[in-house]
């Protein structure tokens, strides 16, 4: 089984190949947060996948992320979650707009709440 190059207990920022849904109902394309473990396919899943399916996970705080998705892996301690300024293209023209980070605080316990 082929490993990341990071530890149990580093904090990493992933970068994933696709848009994910965290918990809190958002979709993002990367997350920060603590490695808590590297674990294959018997053991997360259960059952062994076939050459088709990833054969390991990270668990990245609340996440668990196949190693498949996996584009980039930076370690890190901090990360900005705040707006960030993005260029948007307009049909009049190009202009800076401020947007939400699409980071996902793994470390963070967010509740789930309806909306009212």
């Amino acid at each position: 089984m082929n490993t990341p190059n990071f530890k149990i207990g580093d904090k990493v920022l992933v970068t994933t190949d696709n848009w994910f849904i965290a918990p809190d109902g958002e979709q993002y394309r990367s997350a920060h947060g603590t490695v808590r473990g590297v674990r294959g396919d018997q053991e997360t899943l259960g059952i062994r996948t076939n050459a088709r399916s990833t054969n390991w996970y990270a668990e990245i705080g609340n996440l668990l992320i196949a190693g498949c998705q996996i584009h980039y892996t930076v370690k890190t301690e901090h990360c900005h979650f705040g707006e960030v300024q993005v260029w948007e293209d307009r049909p009049d023209g190009s202009v800076q707009v401020w947007r939400p980070s699409r980071i996902y605080n793994a470390d963070s316990v967010r509740e789930w709440s309806p909306v009212p």
